[in-house]
This record gives C-alpha cells, sequence and structure tokens, in this order.
C-alpha cells in the first residue's frame, strides 16, 4: 500500500503530498490523520499522512520509518478542514495541520508504549509479558526494532496498551507514585512473623498491605504510618513491596471545587431566543444565529441550556470565549454545570496541561470545550453546537500563517456536522448583523437585562471643558465625587484606560523631541517598575535619557496616561482605596489573573484598575460605577474599523455596571464628545450605530459591502520594498476586475519594524472568483526570492489589523 504524506518543511515545493510505501509489517497500522517519520534528502523528519492508495505513479518509493502515532490525531473532518484553510488562506497545508494541534506535538519527541493502570501484564499477548512484567513503559525504538508494532496496535485497539509522547524538553507526562504488595497476604504474614524486632517500622508497612492489599499512594502511605521513605525502599529492594509511577492529568483546576449549579428558569425573550436553536439541534440542521443582547441579558443561560440538550443527545459542544481575560468566570460557569465533561484550552495553561486537556477531548473523555481561538480545532467526531460569545473580538482573528478567522472556520465545521453555530454578542460585528439583516442568520434577540434591571446611566465628560476650566487631573470632577461617593457607601468602582505602561511616549519639552525606537518608526513606551522604556513592537529597551539627545535640554516630560501612573494618581488623592491593577504587566505570572479577580470579588479591594482585559465578561454584583478615563485612545487609529472598535470597548465596559440588585453609573471621559461611536455608546444604542457606521462603509468602500485584502510586503532595502510593492500592484490592478479598488503601494502605518521596511497595498473588490489563484501565482513567483533575500510577502484576505 502507498501512503501520500504531507511533509514538515513550509515551502512551496513542498506544498503537495508525497508518495511512501508502507512496510508490510505496517500495513495494518498506518491509517490517515497520522503522523509519521519519512526519509526526506538526507534527513528524518515528521509528515501527516493524508490518504492511503492501492498504487503510485511513481516507480521508485523510499518506504515510511515509522509512525508517530498508534491512533490518528487527525480526523478524517479535520483533514478536509486543512485542505479548506489552504485554500481560504492561502498557508501551507503543513502550517495548517500544525495550527490544529497542541504544541507539544510539534517538538522533538522520544516516544515510549505504556501499559494502561488496570491492565496485568498476564493479560496481554504472549511476547509483551516478559516485556511489560517488570516496567511499565517501554521504547518505541525497541518495539520497532524487534517487529512488535502490529502486536501492539492489537493490544491498543483492546485499550491495554497506549503511546506516550515524551518530547524532550518541552514536556514531561505528569506521574505519581504508587506501591502495592508483590507477594500474597500468607507470604506478607510469614514475613512480618520473621522479621526481627528492631524492623518496627517494616513490620507496621506489612501490617498495613495485609488489611489493605489494593495499591496507594506512596506519599500517602508515608503520612498516614509516619514513616520515612527510607524503610519504603528497603522494602523494595527485598522484593517484598512494587513500586510503580501512574499518570495523572495536569488539570489546571484541580484544586479548584465548582459549586454545581443548576439550570435556571429562562425569561420569555431567553425562551423565545433557545427555541429556534433547539429545534436546529433536535433535527440536526446547520445553521448560524446570531444572539444580539444586550450586557447582562442572559446569553450564558441560554449557551448552557442549549449545550445540555445537545449532550443529552450524546453529542459535542466547542464554546469560544476571547483571550484569556474571559476564562476565569467562564470557566466556573461551565464546570459547575456540566463538572468533568468540560475540557478547557487557553494561552494560560502550561504546555502540558495543554496536551493533557486536548487528550481527553481525543480519547472521547469531555463533551465540552471551553477555549480561545485555537479550541475551534478540538478533536471532536459528533459535534452538535459551536458557540462564539463576544463574536465582534478581533482576537478570534489569527494574525500569522495560516490567517484563519475562528468564526469562519466554525461555520464550515458546521455544515460537516449539521450543527447550529451560535454567535453571541450585545455588539456583534457589523459584518455579522449585515449578514443576519440580509437572512443569512438568523437574528435572535435579547433586548432587555435579566430580571428587567435598567441598564447604567451614562455621562459622557468633555475633558476640554475641564481643562478650561483649571482641572489638569486624569479624573474629571464628576468621576472624583462618584469615586468617592462609592467610597463612601462601600461599592465597588471600575477604572478601565486602553493602554498598559506608565506613559505612552517620552518627550523633550524645549524641542519637542520623542525618544523612538532605533529599529522601529514608533515613540518607546514609557515602563515606571524598572524605570525603562520599551518598543512593544520589537522589544528593545532602553533607560530614560537625563537630557535630551537633540538639544540637551532637562525638561524631558511623560506624555499620555498609562495604567501604573493611574495608579500612583489614585494614591495620591485617595489613600483609604484600596486598588487592584491589571494589565499584561501584572497578569504575566500564571494564575494572577484568577487571583486578582478573586481578591476583587471577596471585598478585598475598591477599585478594579485595568486594560482591555477588564472590559468583558466580568460579572459582579457590587460594582456601581464604571470610569472610561480616556474614550479616544482607538479613535484615531488608521483602521476603518476604529470607531466600531471604539464603541463595543464602551458598551461592553459600560456593561459592566448595576448588572444586579445596586444600581450602575457610567462615566466616560473624552476630548471628542460628539464622534457618533462615543455619543451612541453612552445611549447603548446599537441600532443607531450600525445605521451610521454603514454609511460611512458604503461611501468608502469597506466591509460588509466591499471584501478586502491588505498584502503587506517588507526588507532590510527600503528601494527593493517600494519597487517590489509597485510591481506587486501592478500585477494585481491588470488580472483583477475593473471594479476591483487597489489602494498602494503605500508605507505602512508603522514603516519600520524591527529594521525591515514596510510598505503595503490594499485591495477592495465585491467578487473576484480568481483572486485566490492570482495572489498564489504571484507568491509563487517570489518563493525564491523570499528564500534567498530575506523578503517577506504577507497576504490577509479578510485582515483585522491595517498596521
Amino acid at each position: 500500500m502507498i501512503a501520500s504524506v504531507i511533509v514538515d518543511v513550509p515551502a512551496k515545493q513542498t506544498d503537495r503530498s508525497f508518495d511512501y510505501k508502507i512496510p508490510e509489517s505496517l500495513n495494518d497500522v498506518i491509517k490517515p490523520g497520522m503522523r509519521v517519520v519519512v526519509p526526506f534528502g538526507p534527513r528524518k523528519i515528521q509528515g501527516f499522512v493524508v490518504s492511503i492508495k492501492p498504487q503510485s505513479d511513481f516507480k521508485k518509493l523510499k518506504e515510511i520509518i515509522e509512525p508517530m502515532d498508534l491512533y490518528p490525531v487527525l480526523t478524517d473532518e479535520l483533514l478536509e478542514l486543512g485542505d479548506w484553510l489552504t485554500d481560504k488562506t492561502l498557508a501551507y497545508k503543513i502550517s495548517a495541520f500544525q495550527v490544529m494541534l497542541p504544541a507539544a506535538l510539534k517538538a522533538k519527541y522520544e516516544k515510549k508504549l505504556r501499559i494502561m493502570p488496570s491492565v496485568t501484564p498476564e493479560s496481554l499477548a504472549a511476547p509483551l509479558q516478559a516485556i511489560f512484567k517488570n516496567n511499565d513503559t517501554y521504547s518505541w525504538d525497541e518495539a520497532s526494532n524487534q517487529g512488535l508494532l502490529s502486536i501492539l496496535q492489537k493490544e491498543a485497539n483492546r485499550g491495554k496498551i497506549e503511546v506516550v509522547y515524551e518530547v524532550k524538553e518541552r514536556i514531561k507526562k505528569k506521574t505519581i507514585k504508587y506501591l502495592l504488595p508483590k507477594v500474597t497476604k500468607e507470604e506478607l504474614i510469614n514475613l512480618m512473623n520473621e522479621m526481627p524486632a528492631n524492623a518496627s517500622k517494616q513490620k507496621e508497612v506489612l501490617n498495613f498491605f495485609i488489611d489493605h492489599p489494593k495499591q496507594i499512594e506512596s506519599r500517602e502511605l508515608l503520612s498516614v504510618l509516619g514513616i520515612s521513605s527510607a524503610t519504603v525502599k528497603s522494602l523494595v529492594k527485598k522484593n517484598i513491596l512494587l513500586e510503580k509511577s501512574l499518570e495523572v492529568y495536569r488539570d489546571p483546576y484541580e484544586d479548584r471545587k465548582f459549586d454545581t449549579t443548576k439550570p435556571l428558569p429562562l425569561s420569555e425573550d431567553q425562551e423565545k431566543a433557545i427555541r429556534p436553536i433547539l429545534t436546529t439541534i433536535e433535527e440536526k440542521l446547520q445553521k448560524v444565529f446570531l444572539l444580539y443582547g444586550v450586557t447582562g441579558s442572559g446569553k450564558t443561560e441560554i449557551y448552557l441550556q442549549s449545550i445540555q440538550q445537545v449532550i443529552e443527545k450524546g453529542r459535542e459542544a466547542i464554546v469560544l470565549v476571547p483571550e484569556i481575560s474571559l476564562t476565569p468566570q467562564m470557566v466556573k460557569r461551565f464546570k459547575g454545570r456540566f463538572g468533568n465533561k468540560v475540557a478547557v484550552l487557553h494561552s494560560g495553561l502550561s504546555l502540558g496541561e495543554k496536551y493533557d486537556e486536548w487528550r481527553k477531548i481525543q480519547r472521547k473523555e469531555v463533551s465540552v470545550v471551553v477555549g480561545a481561538r485555537s479550541a475551534i480545532f478540538a478533536p471532536f467526531e459528533n459535534l452538535g453546537i459551536i458557540i462564539i460569545d463576544e463574536e465582534h473580538e478581533t482576537s478570534y482573528k489569527q494574525e500569522d500563517n495560516p490567517r484563519y478567522h475562528a468564526r469562519d472556520v466554525a461555520v464550515q465545521r458546521s455544515i460537516f456536522h449539521r450543527c447550529p453555530v451560535v454567535l453571541g454578542s450585545a455588539t456583534p460585528s457589523l459584518e455579522s448583523f449585515a449578514r443576519a439583516k440580509k437572512g443569512v442568520y438568523e437574528l435572535l434577540t435579547l433586548p432587555k437585562r435579566m430580571n428587567n434591571h435598567a441598564l447604567p446611566s451614562v455621562q459622557i465628560i468633555d475633558m476640554r471643558e475641564e481643562l478650561r476650566e483649571g482641572n489638569r487631573s486624569m479624573f474629571s470632577r464628576s468621576l472624583l465625587e462618584g469615586i468617592k461617593a462609592r467610597l463612601e457607601k462601600k461599592e465597588q468602582i471600575v477604572l478601565f484606560l486602553n493602554k498598559r505602561g506608565h506613559s505612552s511616549f517620552v518627550m523633550c519639552r524645549d524641542c519637542g523631541y520623542v525618544i523612538n525606537c532605533p529599529n522601529c518608526d514608533i515613540s518607546l513606551t514609557y515602563h515606571r517598575a524598572n524605570q525603562q522604556m520599551k518598543c512593544h513592537y520589537c522589544g528593545y529597551e532602553s533607560f530614560v535619557p537625563k537630557q535630551c539627545p537633540e538639544c540637551s535640554s532637562e525638561h524631558i516630560r511623560y506624555f499620555g496616561t498609562g495604567t501604573q501612573k493611574v495608579e500612583e494618581e489614585l494614591g495620591k488623592i485617595l489613600p483609604e482605596a484600596r486598588v487592584i491593577r491589571m494589565d499584561v504587566d501584572t497578569t504575566s505570572r500564571k494564575g494572577s489573573h484568577e487571583r486578582l479577580l478573586d481578591d476583587f470579588q471577596a471585598g478585598k479591594a475598591d477599585i478594579l484598575l485595568g486594560t482591555q482585559m477588564i472590559a468583558k465578561g466580568l460579572d459582579f454584583p457590587n460594582i456601581t460605577l464604571v470610569g472610561v478615563l480616556s474614550a479616544d485612545t482607538m479613535l484615531h487609529l488608521p483602521d476603518f474599523r476604529s470607531s466600531e472598535k471604539t464603541f463595543q470597548l464602551l458598551t461592553q465596559v459600560s456593561g459592566r455596571a448595576g448588572r444586579h440588585e445596586l444600581e450602575g453609573e457610567v462615566i466616560i471621559q473624552t476630548y471628542t464628545p460628539e464622534h457618533y461611536s462615543i455619543e451612541l455608546a453612552g445611549e447603548q444604542n446599537f441600532d443607531r450605530f450600525f445605521d451610521r457606521e454603514m454609511m460611512m462603509r458604503k461611501l468608502h468602500h469597506y466591509p460588509p459591502f466591499y471584501y478586502i485584502t491588505l498584502i503587506t510586503i517588507s526588507h532590510e532595502n527600503v528601494m527593493k520594498v517600494v519597487s517590489v510593492t509597485e510591481n506587486i500592484a501592478k500585477y494585481v490592478g491588470t488580472r483583477v476586475s475593473k471594479d476591483a479598488i487597489i489602494l498602494g503601494p503605500v508605507a505602512s502605518p508603522i514603516p519600520r519594524i524591527n529594521n525591515r521596511y514596510r510598505y503595503q497595498c490594499l485591495i477592495k473588490y465585491k467578487r473576484e472568483p480568481d483572486l485566490s489563484r492570482i495572489l498564489k501565482s504571484l507568491l509563487d513567483h517570489y518563493q525564491q526570492e523570499m528564500a534567498s533575500s530575506g523578503l517577506q510577502i504577507s497576504i490577509d484576505l479578510n485582515p483585522y489589523i491595517l498596521m
């Protein structure tokens, strides 16, 4: 038999399948979706088997060296999805497969075979009994050399043996040592009677095992009997006790108890919204729903009850939430409702934890996955629903190859599994809302908060007025009074600021010189904690100069406001207030995110000050005031979505106030109060915002009226970048229809990053069936140059970041 294999070399020449002969001994072993080791030129590399066929068009074929799995790591559906991803994102097929697997499967491997914990060596096939008599694990290489793989696979199919990947340096399985008697109960009694009187501790151990002949964890035995490990070691040496290591899952939530929750009674609006979802689950239909509900309207309960129905039907569910910030509270809700049936995948887990969670899914031990973007590739084979919460979030778009959007992947998978996709948001993306208006998606609305609570009152403060009236502080008078009033009433406050660090940039007051990064055309950000300035693009760090490098003046000042600066200011004005700061700097350590939120929930602080990560998903009863310190930071970015992002963020952050019994208030500080996105966020009026923004998009030919593709070219030589970008713009211009609009070539908004100059051109179009082919041929044409001269061309068919 012949296997078609995609090899692990991301390049144009290797972006196709290669045929390899399957050795006779492996004929029954190799299956599509498995990883295999194959000879490729002089080296051995990993590849993915995509299909198996009886013959090849090539005469001389090399043989597969060995499989890397006993079970396929990619299902047939994920293999098909890989083809779709390659086509849609212009990525290499190998990159499409790699993005679907946890990082632990992409490292250097050392493989072992292991006998399952409940299996005795005597029950295995004869050749394996001796091997596993004294060892739990056996080297894969040894098994391969001795021609035992087909016997091992039969035992694996019977659930007696499994493959363990020991990935060098990257990850180790977590094991716990257990002890059990190696001899019969009668022998234990005889041995105990023969022991000298001074071996009292050893006698105690034997006595314990006479009463409890089962295995016990070593640590537990030592603490129960109050003995040292030396006692146990000497009994192991005498062949009386057997010590063995058993693998346990690394469970990031093992020390957490989740209170079990029951389904809540649904409101009339919720009932109306959930009915069509339950019908599609019942009838196994593919459909996309847009669940548009104001903040606090009870979307999560609809998710939970829809999943309940899916699980009862014996099917599975994927729930996506944006980035790490939403996970602690979300996990609590899902684990509370479905217990151990939930696996969690997000960037806050260690490599090992992610790998273990992924294996639970692969082994069908769970039926719900809650996770960030990449969880969309969970290897389920019987999906019943896919939910994307906060569907407008830009973090669902991957910014490097393959540049997929989780929403598109979800829709693609739902077609295969004939199941619904539910997109939930209080501020849907314009594209989704336009599709719902056109009837491509079905719109479900939740217009009111739970228990009919009023949305918080919103006050917009013009900071220009504050300045004119002599208030130079970063807090307007209304916000300060609001904070003081809440502190007196022992209520909690959220202060939101859309950036981290201390100040945005460092400038000389005399000559206006701004200190920039030497490698990128962007100013350095000042971080107070270590008195340093950092570039958030290339990582360059430097100290703040005592005097201006241009004019030698000593009037160096910090401009802009960062979270650290706000925290300091609060300490000066309101020393009695207890503040928790949440930004990238304070939440970089594992678990810190959750710890800070738990402290806030427990009332250990009055003010939660943070960046984007506190804008969504938080649900604390005692928050009655939300202050937005500067609503303008997003508005002035060179991005056609900047007003949409501003509106979404302000609406989301306002939604944190007054979610329970107490009334909420929101104060938004801005220098552009007349901008419609700020005005309408104040009214929480999405529909009017949608109409205004759609007019702007139509006028300027942007999505959802047009599709856009961004081509970015970078190189160390600026002349090279300009000429290549010009050629590309010309080439594309002559091959697309006259309705397409090509903007550029033009320097990127950040024209240089890491000493590489960046140019771009933007294509806007309605229908260009040939565009993918044109862009692929363009990449092929420059392939040689990209390999040899360091030229980089990136093509994003649906960009979310235009910088």
